[in-house]
């Protein structure tokens, strides 16, 4: 879909409190159908009260906008009935089957026939021959596989997913991605926040927030071509030594270990060039530059966000 398309969601000026905790300050942001969009920050940063202010499930305190062209202030019973919430920690009843669970949401938004529609469901997010089991004895996988089915049995337009991966293996995870792709190609908006830097990189664009303020937006390439980020790699011998020298040096602003080498990034090429250069007269190193990646993003925007009052 291409970003000049229509605007699912459209909202200025958002502020929440509770309490004396501003958890999101003068939000603003606009989201084109069919687009899957990343939602990255730090625990404690804003980011659910966001997502729960967008699908009406949470009163906001000051700010205007619409959600699949409705009113956020005044028809949030509209919205929810299009969109589909995939919260943190799985949310349907354990003590029911897979299909005694999306009956119950089924009849939750008076749909009809049941039976039909449940049935397609399951077929179609490969719950057949689980359907019969308790939610209770699923693996973390399979009830984030029933928690999608469930949030999206409705057909909504949107769907907004609040870390919907933490604690599931890889391939289920892929899995997951999958589908999300699926329905992102068919029309549906997905804004989902993650804390997997690979799942970032399969995001259509990223929104970084922190403290309740949204830093930056875009795709992942043109973020990172702002950032000025620069990335280098290091093999050799006793790296663990060369690591604790190299953190005072000028220029690295971030290093780390990324298995058998150091990684290193800057956003001031020409001085961590320079220390670099200093290090390359030893042969028992082999340096190399590379190309940042959402890690080496992520890390940069979390030391930034530690300015934002």
């Amino acid at each position: 879909m291409n970003k000049d398309g229509e605007l699912v969601i459209d909202v200025h000026g958002l502020c929440k409190s509770f309490g004396s905790i501003k958890a999101v300050q003068d939000f603003a942001i606009g989201l084109h159908r069919g687009r899957i969009f990343g939602f990255l920050g730090p625990n404690g940063s804003g980011k659910t009260t966001t997502i729960r202010m967008l699908c009406g499930l949470l009163k906001i305190d000051s700010g205007y906008g619409t959600c699949l062209g409705f009113d956020l202030l005044t028809q949030t019973h509209e919205i929810r009935r299009q969109t589909g919430y995939m919260t943190q920690h799985f949310s349907l009843y354990e003590d029911l089957t897979i299909q005694e669970n999306l009956e119950l949401v089924v009849r939750l938004y008076d749909m009809a026939p049941t039976q039909d529609i449940v049935a397609r469901q399951i077929h179609s997010m490969g719950l057949t021959e689980m359907r019969h089991i308790r939610a209770k004895a699923l693996s973390g996988g399979w009830k984030q596989r029933l928690a999608l089915a469930a949030c999206t049995i409705h057909t909504p337009k949107l769907l907004l997913l609040d870390e919907p991966t933490a604690g599931v293996d890889p391939q289920a995870r892929r899995e997951f991605w999958d589908q999300i792709h699926h329905f992102a190609a068919q029309g549906t908006t997905v804004l989902v926040s993650t804390h997997y830097m690979d799942e970032v990189e399969r995001c259509h664009e990223i929104a970084y927030i922190s403290r309740g303020h949204l830093l930056v937006r875009g795709t992942l390439e043109e973020i990172l071509t702002k950032s000025g980020l620069i990335t280098w790699i290091v093999d050799g011998s006793d790296l663990l030594s060369l690591s604790t020298t190299l953190k005072t040096k000028p220029g690295v602003d971030q290093i780390g270990f990324m298995g058998n080498s150091l990684r290193l990034s800057s956003t001031n090429p020409d001085l961590l060039l320079q220390t670099i250069n200093a290090f390359k007269k030893d042969n028992h190193y082999r340096w190399q530059e590379t190309q940042p990646n959402a890690e080496d993003l992520f890390i940069l925007m979390a030391k930034d966000s530690n300015n934002v009052q």
